[in-house]
């Protein structure tokens, strides 16, 4: 039996860059996040992967629901601070 306490994979993304940003959109939403297979992603490792990010099975409804959202979203670029370019 699977408690709703079980990680389920709620999305993956090719590297661990994008997983934690939609890990941390998860999280800052009040929903527990975990990514994992960050070594396998990209060029890190030999055998390239894709990186998984989960959540309790519990939540996984209300994660699918803010992730439909989040693709949704426009950022306007002009107002996201992206720090001062390297000389």
């Amino acid at each position: 039996m699977v408690s709703d306490d079980s990680p389920v994979l709620v999305a993956s993304a090719p590297t661990s860059i994008e997983a934690n940003a939609i890990a941390s959109f998860l999280v800052d939403a009040g929903i527990k996040a975990t990514v994992t297979g960050s070594f396998t992603s990209g060029f890190q490792a030999e055998a390239p992967g894709w990186v998984r990010v989960v959540v309790r099975k519990v939540d996984l409804p209300a994660a699918e629901e803010l992730l439909k959202k989040y693709r949704d979203i426009e950022v306007d670029w002009d107002q996201v601070d992206v720090g001062q370019p390297e000389s």
